[in-house]
């Protein structure tokens, strides 16, 4: 079994124990992108503080992982990708209700150096001999690994870097590679890089990718429909977006 298979096999076992215990509350599970944990996190304590009827699950992982994991039957009901390739793909294998499909926020993508090293001050400095490994998520399955590729194929660098690179699971793990300084850089999104400002630096912003904006909908065998609608509600709404914001997200709007 492959390592993909096993996580989903793992989480639908896990997702179905806690899903059969008894209790008054209704429970919903939400699947999001790596890059939502921490202010998806405090969104479901909004959202439930809001709904105390309604307990909220929460699972992190790439997107493709993700969708891997509904694939397999995982019991989500919400799933909220950092991309909308993915969204694409669970919408064409009928996934998601399509009705509920909505677009809630968006990021940047950067190139991220420890803070205490000088090698790296722009990208062309990347093909140069001091720098040796360059992290950013694996491109088939983590979107910001798919966002970096967009830009550095449109700049001509994607092969003269390509030997130098190491992918991570998730734009988490890449981020942790150059936190830790096992890599010169990382590409790693603007919120991920603001929660890791203290051991990380940001040398440039890249824009030659798709806009990186993040849809939610609910999976098409959801049981708790008023629920998952309530929670994609709350994302665009008043409250979901000033938390968003307060961790660096940005406003639709301001793409």
């Amino acid at each position: 079994m492959t390592r993909s298979r096993l996580s989903a096999a793992l989480l639908l076992a896990s997702l179905a124990l806690l899903l059969a215990r008894p209790g008054r509350c209704e429970e919903l599970v939400v699947s999001g992108a790596a890059s939502l944990t921490a202010a998806m996190t405090e969104i479901k304590k909004a959202f439930e503080s809001e709904h105390p009827g309604i307990t909220v699950f929460t699972n992190f992982a790439a997107s493709g992982q993700l969708l891997q994991q509904i694939q397999a039957g995982a019991p989500v009901d919400v799933f909220a990708p950092a991309d909308q390739v993915t969204m694409d793909r669970a919408a064409q294998g009928g996934l998601i209700d399509p009705a509920t499909r909505l677009d809630f926020t968006a990021n940047d993508l950067m190139l991220t150096v420890p803070s205490d090293t000088a090698i790296v001050t722009c990208l062309e400095d990347l093909a140069g001999p001091k720098v040796g490994r360059l992290a950013l998520g694996e491109p088939d399955a983590v979107p910001a690994g798919s966002y970096t590729k967009q830009a550095l194929d449109k700049l001509k660098l994607w092969e003269r870097l390509a030997p130098k690179m190491v992918y991570g699971l998730s734009v988490k793990q890449a981020l942790d590679y150059v936190a830790l300084g096992e890599v010169d850089a990382a590409f790693v999104y603007a919120t991920d890089a603001r929660m890791a400002q203290k051991r990380v630096r940001v040398v440039a912003t890249l824009t030659d990718h798709a806009p990186i904006v993040y849809p939610a909908a609910m999976v098409a065998a959801c049981p708790r429909k008023d629920a998952a609608k309530a929670f994609i509600a709350f994302l665009a709404g008043e409250k979901g977006q000033a938390i968003l914001a307060s961790f660096g997200f940005k406003p639709l709007a301001a793409r």
